[in-house]
């Protein structure tokens, strides 16, 4: 119960007006002087117990309507004292006993407290995350230099049984040789023969190789060059007289050497 003076002061005077019709009715059932004076007091018992259980308050207020209305009746002598009355007056210890050990049980059992807090929703499962990967290149050729066909251990190391070639001796061998030999030069291009002019006889024809007079030719010119562009290279040569890059290097050793 709350700790309201006006509460607890209306409680009293309504108990006190009670308690005296509740003990008069007990005196004209039979009961004695002092001991009339325990039904009003068992009463009031029962009314608070109730009120503070917040149990069986309907009942005890009917209880209390009940009695107090016979208390007035029989006073006015509008209602006899009946066998019925005595026994009613009679039972209202034992049953009110009854209820305040029920009510003094049902407070003694711990009871789950509200909770004010708001239930924190349960989290959503999270999706899964897929995570796509770029298919491999299936065959994919291989990043980097291929020095050749793969060859078994065994081979590489001399072979079968000590009697097989060396493969990889043979390999470095033929790298080195390839890497250390000079460029071949390509042959010298062949050079039409002068045709004569007409009216002329076989004596107006060149007795002289024709292909080694245009050699010559193009070595002076190469000469030439020399003198005005010393740092002038054999490819550079080769495209300004529309030959091979070997051709132009070969007359540009021929021009250095007839320096």
């Amino acid at each position: 119960m709350k700790r309201d003076p006006l509460l607890w002061a209306a409680l009293v005077a309504v108990l006190v007006v009670l308690a005296s019709a509740e003990y008069e009715l007990a005196v004209a059932c039979g009961f004695g002087r002092y001991v009339a004076a325990g039904v009003p007091a068992a009463l009031d018992v029962y009314a608070i117990a109730a009120l503070r259980a917040r149990r069986d308050v309907l009942a005890v207020v009917g209880t209390l309507i009940a009695v107090n209305a016979a208390s007035h009746l029989v006073a006015v002598d509008l209602l006899p004292v009946s066998v019925t009355l005595v026994v009613a007056v009679s039972a209202v210890a034992p049953l009110v006993l009854w209820r305040v050990h029920r009510l003094s049980e049902q407070e003694a059992e711990p009871r789950p407290e509200p909770s004010t807090a708001e239930a924190e929703p349960e989290p959503e499962p999270a999706e899964p995350i897929t995570v796509e990967r770029a298919p491999e290149p299936v065959d994919a050729a291989p990043v980097g230099p291929v020095l050749g066909p793969w060859q078994p251990l065994a081979e590489l190391a001399g072979g079968t049984g000590g009697t097989g070639p060396d493969l990889l001796g043979d390999h470095f061998r033929r790298a080195a040789q390839v890497i250390t030999e000079p460029e071949t030069e390509p042959a010298p291009e062949p050079v039409p023969p002068a045709v004569p002019p007409t009216g002329t006889g076989a004596a107006d024809i060149v007795s002289e190789d024709t292909a080694n007079t245009t050699f010559a030719k193009r070595v002076a010119t190469v000469r030439n060059w020399l003198g005005t562009e010393p740092e002038l290279t054999g490819a550079e040569i080769g495209t300004r007289l529309g030959v091979s890059d070997g051709y132009g290097r070969r007359l540009l050793r021929a021009a250095r050497d007839a320096s």
